[in-house]
């Protein structure tokens, strides 16, 4: 009898983490059907490891990257990096996630066998003990990553607060775009820049769409192009389809804009709607995603070779 209340007590445990999990795992599902995988990818020339400023379209952070292939404190892109993804393997966050893990992994298998910090309490306390060490440790990582990052995000030159009046304080493209008041950078960008940055959101969408590998490799750099072409396999293998329509951008400002040698580099925060429905293929039976149009707010950087047209180098997340 005693191993048949364990043996239930475990059961109720892991039922409560999954119906805790499962809405986590749909919603991360669902982000992850558009281009770019919903994660952050690319490179950012000597930036690629410093977040880029905050703007009125994107008040947040941005998230660090978990696909690159520049090798941290090298500039340019380099080998593939081995930093892994999860929400414990950040960048410069070994030790402090390899902690919270551990406390996490302590946490769990102390409610399944009956210890933990809540242990005396009884099984439903065990589980609530659960959640909010859950939380308490999430909490915990993330002002440390907040703080980690804060300080190894060096402060560049002419970074700070741009023009307050003049015919730049208002600069808009007519096409949703405006200087944020903390884009004041060493490149120049123009009204026609800002038409090639939304006429590549709604392009690069569309051949995500298409499938069309080719066009997206004159419109974003091989590095990304690589990433594209990794993730329409997998929906292939899965026999799914991510159709996006309706692109439409609703807010856009500069982040920053500097030059490294001949390439010159723009990180730009969007917010834009879309619909963005994954499909099963050949059936077009709704898999994910909505036939309504939802919002997503990320900072796209472009990259322009001297004589040549921007294109994609990066997406990042915005928290």
């Amino acid at each position: 009898m005693r191993f048949t209340q364990r043996t239930r007590g475990i059961v109720r445990a892991i039922a409560v983490v999954l119906s805790l999990a499962l809405p986590l795992v749909i919603a991360i599902s669902s982000a992850d059907a558009r281009v770019g995988g919903g994660g952050s990818s690319g490179s950012r020339g000597t930036r690629t490891f410093s977040a880029p400023p905050s703007t009125t379209t994107a008040p947040g952070t941005s998230q660090p990257f978990n696909r690159t292939m520049t090798q941290p404190g090298t500039p340019g892109v380099g080998a593939p990096a081995t930093t892994g993804g999860g929400f414990f393997n950040r960048p410069g966050m070994g030790m402090l996630g390899g902690l919270a893990a551990g406390f996490l992994g302590a946490g769990l298998l102390g409610m399944l066998f009956g210890g933990g910090m809540f242990s005396g309490l009884g099984g439903f306390s065990s589980i609530l003990g659960l959640i909010l060490q859950i939380g308490l440790i999430i909490l915990v990582v993330r002002f440390a990553m907040s703080w980690w990052q804060r300080r190894h995000t060096p402060a560049y030159a002419g970074a700070g607060a741009g023009p307050t009046s003049g015919p730049q304080a208002n600069l808009r493209s007519g096409m949703g775009f405006g200087l944020g008041s903390g884009s004041a950078a060493p490149l120049e960008i123009q009204p026609s820049d800002y038409e090639a940055f939304e006429r590549l959101l709604g392009e690069v969408q569309a051949a995500w769409s298409n499938e069309d590998v080719t066009t997206l490799g004159r419109l974003a750099t091989p590095e990304m192009v690589s990433y594209f072409a990794k993730d329409l396999a997998e929906n292939k293998a899965r026999n799914d389809i991510n159709k996006v329509s309706d692109v439409k951008l609703l807010q856009g400002d500069l982040a920053e804009a500097w030059r490294e040698g001949d390439t010159d580099y723009a990180s730009v925060a969007m917010r834009f709607s879309l619909v963005d429905k994954t499909l099963e293929r050949g059936t077009g039976r709704l898999v994910a995603g909505s036939e309504q149009p939802t919002e997503a707010t990320e900072v796209w950087t472009f990259a322009r070779p001297r004589g040549s047209n921007w294109e994609l180098s990066a997406i990042q997340q915005t928290s």
